[in-house]
């Protein structure tokens, strides 16, 4: 299929003009890659998931990095992914742990809006399943509700909004995000 060149014929102050993005923050199994596709979809924009650039870049699966590197590599890995990361008209499906890296929040804000999707322990312990074999970047001592004590507050330090994603399908997600 051939795609035309992009004209030229647009005027200077209109090809500068800023193109919003959508960063996805929350725990993992809140829906971020899910909604995120939903999302780009309905409003025509691409979508990227660190945990794929991330994967790429190390050429080795999140698990991998896990056992080999442990969690505060993996960690610093999509700090330095996020931090980063330059694009324009996205959705960004972060990983759950993006939030520690103070760097890499200040660069999706300035990149865009940043949209926590927030779910009950209760919905997240369904979605996991077994929470030590998920291959989340923490200790493996820490529990479920440990770790949604020590992100929670960072999740509401960093977005601009707040969705809840429990209760209701893909689309009504994404289309309360796109409303916002």
């Amino acid at each position: 299929m051939y795609l035309p060149e992009p004209q030229n014929s647009i005027n200077d102050s209109q090809s500068r003009r800023p193109t919003i993005n959508i960063s996805l923050i929350g725990m993992p199994g809140a829906g971020k890659s899910t909604v995120g596709v939903v999302l780009a979809k309905q409003l025509g924009m691409q979508f990227i998931d660190t945990d794929i650039l991330i994967q790429v870049q190390e050429q080795a699966t999140l698990e991998q990095i896990l056992l080999q590197q442990g969690y505060l590599a993996l960690r610093a890995i999509e700090g330095q992914i996020i931090q980063h990361l330059n694009v324009r008209n996205s959705v960004i499906a972060t990983g759950g742990s993006a939030v520690y890296s103070h760097e890499a929040m200040e660069n999706l804000q300035g990149l865009g809006k940043i949209i926590y999707l927030n779910v009950s322990p209760e919905q997240l312990s369904e979605r996991l399943g077994d929470f030590a074999q998920r291959g989340i970047a923490t200790a493996s001592s820490t529990s479920l509700e440990q770790l949604l004590e020590e992100r929670i507050p960072l999740y509401k330090k960093y977005a601009q909004h707040t969705v809840n994603s429990e209760l209701c399908t893909l689309e009504e997600v994404a289309e309360k995000i796109a409303r916002i």
